[in-house]
């Protein structure tokens, strides 16, 4: 498997967190043309106060988000608007570490509510953007963010998704 997830916070459960990161992570690496038996990730399935903890502890935020992103390699392009250089991949047996993924649940709930989306479409859009931020893609530039929704616009639409962009 692609994904290693630790269940902190039991409510990921019910949206079958495992599954979805899965399927989320493999749909992101194929259409990047990488192979996800090459690869892993690990994935903190958790809650508000432990994601705040991690994002004050990381990013010098104390407050919740939705989801959070450390890449094990600094893989981010130069320029604004080019795509990162794709990760070497692993030996067999010995897959790559991309990095790791923390996703909080009820910020995640909160914000799928209040958009009228399925939590289970809002988390799968959130993971496809966590893992393509482990690959070196942003949005804090703007040909970068972009770059970066537009392919998270393809990923999801080849997933059946719609466009979290727009609607």
């Amino acid at each position: 498997m692609l994904t290693d997830t630790i269940l902190e916070d039991a409510r990921w459960q019910e949206v079958d967190l495992d599954t979805l990161a899965e399927r989320a992570a493999v749909a992101a690496l194929a259409h990047l043309g990488l192979d996800p038996q090459d690869f892993e990730i690990a994935v903190l399935a958790c809650d508000d106060t432990r994601i705040a903890d991690l994002n004050r502890d990381f990013r010098d935020k104390p407050a919740p988000t939705n989801v959070l992103s450390w890449p094990s390699d600094e893989r981010g392009a130069a320029l604004d608007g080019a795509v990162p250089d794709p990760p070497v991949p692993g030996f067999a047996g010995m897959p790559e570490e991309l990095g790791d993924i923390a996703i909080a649940f009820e910020t995640c709930a909160r914000e799928a509510s209040a958009a009228g989306k399925p939590l289970a479409d809002h988390v799968t859009h959130l993971m496809v953007h966590g893992v393509l931020h482990l690959l070196g893609y942003d949005h804090v530039r703007d040909k970068d963010a972009t770059l970066m929704e537009g392919l998270e616009t393809a990923i999801l639409g080849k997933m059946g998704l719609p466009d979290p962009y727009n609607g």
